[in-house]
């Protein structure tokens, strides 16, 4: 008769030999990560900020990863569409998507997205955060951040404010200006884009447009509109010259971030060998200098960190659209 033990013996070393020849090809896979082309895919059509910042990185990384990193652009529903696709795709590191904070905004104010902000992905690496610029159109009798928020305090109901839409980062930064500065009259008027948003302003048929320095910074210095101050709550090497707006709203802060983020249950020795690529594309001062061109600085860091900056935007901006109303299109 056979020893009981014996039996139990025999059979839990053939369990731990087959669950080792199980994971001994994921490990070895993991380990060769990674074996073939990454794909970045960018939820925007191309010449946007989040495409010019995942080509820059992209380059970088894939040199430093032995592989190409191939940009797809998948434009559609605000940048849904394409985030939507990068949280359905297999968490091997071989798909990852290039996000900013509109992601956030989105999440605050749609109840039907194809993905959880927080829970469908595994932060990566944050790229860069940048402010925004503060301009008015010419007729405006404003030069400065305290003489913005006395005009607008002294003729409630007379003014616009544009934005890129209904619900856009434009109008959540505005939205977020008016509610610290207590409560401002002044009227939002969305535009299909930032393109007739600029246009409308330099005719003077809105009066405020708060967003980043590569959509107003050329027509302030073409003298179109003017610039009267920024975003970040102290002077940014974006725009050195300009004066913070939390010098007339005190704690007034609102800057964009762009960074990657992978689909979740992506394992963890692949998501901090992603993360010390691009923190390492980051530090190269060719990188500085394009991504400082385009409006931002570069932000490296960890993935948690990124993480819970995301978390935690996503709870700031639900709160702020319910407190001023801020819908979807």
């Amino acid at each position: 008769m056979t020893n009981p033990s014996s039996l139990r013996a025999v059979v839990c070393l053939g369990l731990i030999a087959a669950t080792a020849s199980m994971t001994a090809p994921a490990l070895a896979a993991e380990g060769a990560y990674p074996s073939k082309p990454i794909t970045l895919i960018v939820p925007y059509p191309p010449g946007g900020s989040n495409d010019i910042f995942a080509r820059i990185v992209a380059k970088e990384i894939g040199e430093e990863l032995k592989q190409p990193v191939v940009i797809d652009n998948r434009p559609g529903a605000s940048g849904n569409t394409g985030t939507g696709l990068a949280a359905k795709a297999a968490p091997d590191g071989y798909t990852l998507v290039a996000v900013s904070s509109s992601m956030t905004t989105n999440a605050a104010i749609q109840s039907k997205l194809p993905f959880d902000a927080v829970k469908s992905f595994a932060p990566v690496a944050m790229v860069a955060h940048g402010p925004f610029i503060v301009a008015v159109s010419n007729d405006f009798p404003a030069k400065t951040p305290q003489e913005l928020i006395n005009a607008i305090r002294a003729n409630p109901g007379k003014y616009n404010y544009a934005s890129s839409g209904p619900g856009s980062v434009n109008q959540f930064g505005t939205e977020l200006l008016k509610a610290q500065a207590g409560k401002l009259a002044i009227t939002h008027v969305p535009y299909r884009g930032m393109g007739p948003a600029v246009t409308d302003l330099i005719g003077n048929q809105t009066q405020l447009l708060i967003s980043s320095g590569p959509s107003l910074l050329p027509m302030v210095r073409a003298g179109k509109v003017r610039a009267v101050g920024i975003t970040s709550l102290r002077p940014s090497p974006i725009a050195p010259d300009l004066v913070p707006m939390a010098t007339a709203v005190p704690g007034y802060e609102f800057e964009l971030w762009w960074g990657f983020l992978a689909p979740a249950g992506t394992p963890p020795a692949i998501v901090a060998r992603l993360n010390a690529a691009v923190n390492q594309a980051l530090a190269k001062p060719a990188v500085k200098e394009a991504i400082l061109k385009e409006g931002a600085e570069v932000t490296p860091g960890t993935p948690q960190k990124f993480g819970e900056t995301i978390a935690a935007d996503v709870t700031r901006w639900k709160a702020l659209a319910k407190q001023q109303n801020i819908v979807a299109d």
